[in-house]
This record gives structure tokens, C-alpha cells and sequence, in this order.
């Protein structure tokens, strides 16, 4: 029998293999630290969470959707009028839902 080199994964397939996380856990936490793909923790107790910190699903929602209310593209902040907000829109949590479906 002869070997194949293995393939890499696409990611299509990784990320439908990963459907029992959230999809947040794709970008490191801004909370507690925890890298790409590592479940959210609390330090002080050495606990892992079972949902991501809120800071984390922001995160997530402003790096890979469009804010239908604001119109900004990925990777930029919501805005109300000009003036940045430190929250994102509800719109936008919702977009992210739904691409990542």
C-alpha cells in the first residue's frame, strides 16, 4: 500500500467540525487572554467558562461582520454620528451570527 502525503484541512471543514463552539472562540479573548480557539477562562480561580466573555463576542462581531446600522466594514469600530462608540451595534452581533451559520 503506498502513503499519501497528508493535506492541510480547509478551513470550511475545520470550522463545520468545531459546530459545538462558539464561533467567538475563532479570535483570542481581549479579557482573559486566552489564545484562538481556547476556551474563555477566570485566572484568579484557574476555571474554564463554557461561553466566551461578552469582550470576546465583540471582538468576534467587529472582526468579521459589517454593521448594517452604522455601515462600517469589518475590523472598524461602530460609530453614532461620528463619535466611536465602545459597544458595538445589536445589528451587528446579529450579522456575525449569521455568517457564521
Amino acid at each position: 500500500m503506498t502513503r499519501r502525503p497528508s493535506a492541510p484541512m480547509p478551513t470550511e471543514l475545520r470550522r463545520s467540525m468545531r459546530a459545538g463552539q462558539h464561533p467567538a472562540r475563532s479570535v483570542p479573548c481581549p479579557h482573559c487572554g486566552a489564545a484562538a480557539h481556547k476556551p474563555c477562562r477566570v485566572p484568579s480561580r484557574d476555571r474554564i467558562l463554557a461561553q466566551p466573555h461578552p469582550q470576546r463576542i465583540s471582538a468576534w462581531a467587529r472582526q468579521t461582520a459589517c454593521c448594517p446600522q452604522c455601515q462600517v466594514e469589518p475590523t472598524i469600530a461602530c460609530h453614532d454620528e461620528g463619535r466611536p462608540r465602545h459597544t458595538i451595534h445589536n445589528r451587528r452581533y446579529q450579522e456575525a451570527e449569521e455568517t457564521a451559520a
